[in-house]
């Protein structure tokens, strides 16, 4: 049989086909993505041929997208629907054949004409499938939003929906939740003298929206329930990377024996936990705040013989003298703008030795232009990515859109972001530290790459 994908090329292929041949009839063009928009520029549309064509390319190429793009298309307020009423167990259990609204609705409480627009909406995207009039049915996109739980113990117990999930489900949640409010007044952030050039945490949108001088972090604190599907939420992101994935982010064979390795702000220590099975003989310290490493202590007991200190420490303050091999910051720098991230750098700055590696695991934004130099043609290893051909964009597009995303998040919740390579050039320049090499995963262009840096003199003015 053939498949999908080739079924859709072929469709493709020939209205395009369909698209020129109508287009050389009327004497119309097909519009130029970089020529400005003119209602002239639509006048190929006026051939109804050339316009069912038009309509069938952008719907196959669409089609094929939400087949090979990892899914993460959130139509917020139509998914949060979906989501906290819990639509995707029903369907799971209803199995391919798919389910009524009517039946839908007498099992979440809702009103089935109001939920079957919603629904139908979300299908149009492919987040869910219509299978007939009012019946749906799960898809590919639809099933993150799966907590693998009976729909009946969700309903009945929705305040613990997300306790021992996968996490992605929770991810969501939080998404279409806090961060879907705070977008709401970006503008309101960007337009206020008193926020629009602030990198303080508390003049993020979500303090905006929630109305309040409180970080986020503080907002999230308040509602137990918040609080517990951001850590699960978080855990799904874990869940989207191979757990090994630390071992690639550094030549570790290369440390000898004793080596000291302080994953600062490590949480509980699951990157280090990783590296302590694979490299017994290194000490590892783990630095996070109390309550964290209270948690952290019940983690390491399945390690006994782990050579490893679990360590309170707030990294804005001065970190304890030791010898340090390598410092690891993993996912920790996009939470703050560059102003908190120099003091995180800067103590680490004051006592590394002069073979000392600062190890940051982070997102890379990559920029939609061909950029062949990557780091102003300083000739660091692994700093340009792979690009797309011409005539795509060179950083493939929304294909690619999970770092952007993420820069969005960050902004709203934090008032902070991912960063460039450029970026992350000049700011570790300004705190004595300097990029020697970007390790990125084969065929990943921007979600979680290594940078590794060592001490330099810090620039004076």
């Amino acid at each position: 049989m053939t498949s999908p994908l080739r079924q859709l090329l072929k469709v493709l292929t020939e209205s395009v086909g369909d698209l020129e041949d109508a287009c050389a009839a009327s004497g119309t063009a097909i519009p130029d993505l970089y020529t400005p928009f003119h209602p002239a520029s639509e006048a190929f549309r006026g051939n109804p041929k050339a316009a069912d064509a038009a309509n069938i390319i952008s719907a196959a190429a669409l089609q094929i997208e939400a087949i090979l793009t990892p899914p993460q298309h959130w139509k917020s307020s139509a998914l949060r629907v979906a989501l906290e009423s819990h639509v995707t167990e029903i369907l799971r259990e209803a199995g391919p054949e798919g389910l009524h609204v009517n039946d839908i609705a007498s099992k979440n409480g809702q009103d089935p004409r109001k939920l079957a627009r919603f629904l139908r909406y979300l299908a149009i995207h492919h987040v869910y499938r219509e299978l007939q009039p009012d019946v749906f049915a799960n898809t590919r996109i639809s099933s993150m939003l799966d907590t693998l739980k009976p729909s009946q113990e969700i309903i009945d117990h929705p305040e613990t929906k997300h306790e021992n999930t996968p996490g992605l489900a929770a991810l969501a949640g939080h998404h279409l939740d806090e961060t879907f409010k705070a977008s709401a007044y970006a503008w309101e952030n960007l337009s206020d003298p008193l926020t629009s050039k602030s990198g303080d945490p508390t003049a993020a949108p979500v303090s905006r929206a929630y109305r309040t001088k409180e970080t986020y972090w503080e907002i999230n604190a308040r509602e137990e329930h918040r609080s517990r599907r951001f850590n699960i939420g978080m855990q799904g992101v874990q869940a989207l990377q191979p757990a090994d994935a630390i071992l690639g982010a550094y030549d570790w064979k290369d440390l000898s024996a004793g080596s000291v390795v302080v994953d600062v702000g490590g949480g509980v220590g699951t990157s280090s936990l990783v590296l302590a099975r694979e490299f017994p003989d290194f000490e590892f310290v783990i630095q996070d705040l109390s309550v964290v490493i209270e948690d952290a202590q019940k983690v390491w007991k399945d390690l006994p013989n782990a050579k490893v200190t679990l360590e309170v420490q707030d990294f804005f303050k001065p970190q304890p003298e030791r010898n340090v091999s390598v410092f690891l910051l993993k996912q920790i720098l996009h939470d703050w703008s560059d102003e908190y991230c120099i003091k995180i750098l800067a103590q680490l700055r004051a006592i590394a030795r002069p073979d000392t590696k600062l190890l940051l695991v982070e997102s890379i934004v990559p920029f939609a232009c061909h950029d062949p130099s990557g780091d102003d043609d300083q000739g660091i290893p692994g700093s340009v990515p792979h690009e797309a051909p011409a005539p795509l964009l060179a950083n493939y597009g929304t294909v690619n859109e999970m770092a952007y995303n993420a820069d969005m998040v960050m902004f709203l919740l934090f008032n902070s972001q991912e960063r460039n390579i450029r970026h992350f050039d000049e700011l570790l320049l300004s705190t004595g530290w300097k990029i020697k090499v970007v390790r990125r995963k084969e065929g990943e262009t921007s979600f979680l790459q290594s940078i590794e840096a060592a001490p330099v003199e810090v620039p004076t003015n």
